[in-house]
């Protein structure tokens, strides 16, 4: 079954290494190098350059819907034939948010609060950014019930950096 591997910058080779995925999104500050594990192809390789916040702030790049945008064009471009792998700085926001909404974006038809409780079961520090949340809310058309679930499930645990963990596209 295609799944979402979800890891930390500082995992991302272990976390390739251990589900071979073919295809990759990374999401971190723009002109952060990334080294692009071998499994994964450039042009297999969406970079989505911003920062970690949820409101304007001056010299800094927040998330914004064309942002969203090439996230879900490319999650539906995605083969399902192995895993995708999302990563951001920490594993924790942007990352995680990234994750719901490429498995929201995929099934339709998913019941938010399910998601959303499934991905705080299995990443405990997870707190997705929520202006992503919001952003791909609109666009999705869900009428707020995934930025509502997201909000239900609250801020995660403390940590410094999330744990690699497995998202099913389906719960």
């Amino acid at each position: 079954m295609p799944h979402i591997v979800v890891s930390p910058l500082s995992r991302l080779c272990e976390a390739a290494r251990v589900h071979r995925p073919r295809d990759m999104v990374t999401l971190i500050n723009t002109g952060t190098l990334i080294e692009r594990p071998d499994c994964i192809e450039a042009e297999r390789h969406l970079f989505l350059g911003f920062n970690d916040i949820v409101q304007e702030m001056p010299d800094m790049t927040p998330p914004a819907i064309a942002h969203v945008e090439k996230l879900v064009s490319f999650a539906k471009a995605w083969d399902r034939q192995a895993p995708l792998l999302i990563h951001c700085f920490a594993g924790i926001s942007r990352s995680t948010a990234a994750a719901y909404i490429v498995a929201s974006a995929l099934n339709p038809d998913m019941d938010a609060v399910k998601l959303a409780a499934s991905l705080r079961e299995r990443a405990p520090s997870a707190t997705p950014n929520i202006r992503l949340i919001r952003l791909a809310d609109d666009l999705l058309g869900r009428g707020g019930r995934m930025v509502d679930a997201v909000n239900a499930i609250g801020r995660g645990a403390e940590a410094f950096e999330g744990v690699p963990f497995v998202l099913p596209l389906e719960v």
